[in-house]
């Protein structure tokens, strides 16, 4: 029986992991798959844990106040020796391109497990953008064994870097795969959820909603300052439509969305959501603004058009199908486009009618079924 071990440490990553994890408790014949969490993110990733009732094995519990990428790096490797030592695994997954990802790739590298990347070979090609997750998924892809590429666009950012073609599977993306099984949990009836049903009571259904949201390292600063400028001048243009914000916890985004953007009637300031909530608000909005990765591949299987503020994007099929569009930080451009997919609805519909490059929600089981091919 080979031994799997997954290991994930943010919310984005739990989610997309979440089902990966689900599929290979289907072979328990074929797998001994355990869990390790590092806990790079606590509460976000908890609630997830909870929601796809997923155990972790090993719980790191490395978050701290202030914390650094230096000093996560090197504790994420160090507190991972042990337990590569103990468990010794055959594969490791890792996922995407988080501190997590890259610091638990060296890891696994040195104990001579295989290393397995899903959601590998998304590129900006600039190393600097997004910081420091360009670095981190190359790093990664240069000690991975086995690479599960969303696209084959990000299948051929692989080759060219000398990868070779039968390491690389071409799977959609998990969190498609976590979308599906989300939103059918969600509207089960009988279903209940604290926050869901607050953001019943703060929704007006009479007005279309704008779901906002927004965290990147690289948007600190001026490009918060900006995003919370064009925010503002939407909500008092266009009064018949309500803006709901999670705000993210980081002290760079609170001030400025919090000076900026506090009092004005039809914006709404909220905590970060669950991601069952947040899967729920998805469904009920109009359209999109974010600088999230994630976002740009969940919202199309929902029908809804994104704006991204973000000046580069490591996830260009969705720019090249129509269903997300770049706005980058600069306020007149996120206010006309938003103005436009407001009241022009021909150009609303030539986005929201896009199909999803990103797959069909059986990611996973072409994962599970590439590793089980492997050990005939």
């Amino acid at each position: 029986m080979k031994k799997n071990l997954i290991i994930f440490g943010t919310r984005p990553e739990a989610i997309k992991m979440a089902p990966l994890v689900r599929e290979f408790m289907k072979h328990t014949n074929s797998f001994l798959t355990k869990v390790c969490i590092t806990a790079q993110h606590r509460e976000m990733l908890d609630q997830v844990l909870t929601f796809f009732e997923v155990k972790p094995d090993y719980d790191l519990n490395l978050m701290k106040p202030n914390q650094n990428l230096h000093s996560l790096t090197a504790d994420i490797i160090t507190n991972l020796k042990p337990i590569l030592e103990e468990f010794n695994p055959d594969y490791v997954y890792v996922h995407g391109d988080t501190t997590t990802t890259m610091a638990s790739s060296i890891a696994a590298f040195y104990s001579g497990a295989k290393i397995c990347h899903v959601e590998a070979g998304l590129r900006t090609f600039n190393i600097r953008s997004p910081f420091p997750e360009e670095m981190n998924r190359s790093i990664t892809a240069i000690v991975s064994d086995f690479h599960f590429s969303p696209t084959s666009n990000s299948m051929s950012n692989l080759v060219r870097e000398n990868i070779h073609e039968k390491n690389i599977l071409i799977t959609g993306n998990t969190v498609i795969d976590a979308l599906k099984f989300s939103s059918k949990k969600v509207n089960t009836s009988g279903y209940s959820d604290p926050e869901i049903d607050t953001l019943k009571q703060q929704i007006e259904i009479t007005k279309k909603l704008i779901l906002v949201t927004g965290h990147r390292r690289e948007n600190h600063g001026q490009g918060f300052l900006n995003i919370c400028e064009a925010i503002k001048k939407i909500a008092l243009k266009h009064t018949d439509c309500q803006i709901i914000y999670p705000v993210h916890l980081n002290p760079n985004v609170q001030k400025p969305v919090y000076e900026f953007l506090s009092g004005i009637s039809n914006i709404k300031l909220i905590h970060p959501l669950s991601y069952p909530a947040f899967v729920w608000l998805m469904e009920k909005s109009y359209l999109i603004i974010t600088d999230s990765g994630g976002v740009q591949e969940e919202a199309p299987s929902l029908g809804k058009p994104v704006l991204v503020m973000r000046d580069t994007t490591e996830r260009p099929e969705a720019v090249e199908a129509g269903t997300v569009l770049l706005v980058g930080t600069d306020v007149d451009e996120i206010v006309s486009q938003t103005n436009k997919l407001l009241c022009d609805r021909n150009f609303y519909n030539s986005m929201s009618m896009r199909h999803n490059p990103y797959g069909d929600g059986y990611s996973c089981k072409k994962i599970v079924k590439f590793i089980l091919d492997l050990n005939q």
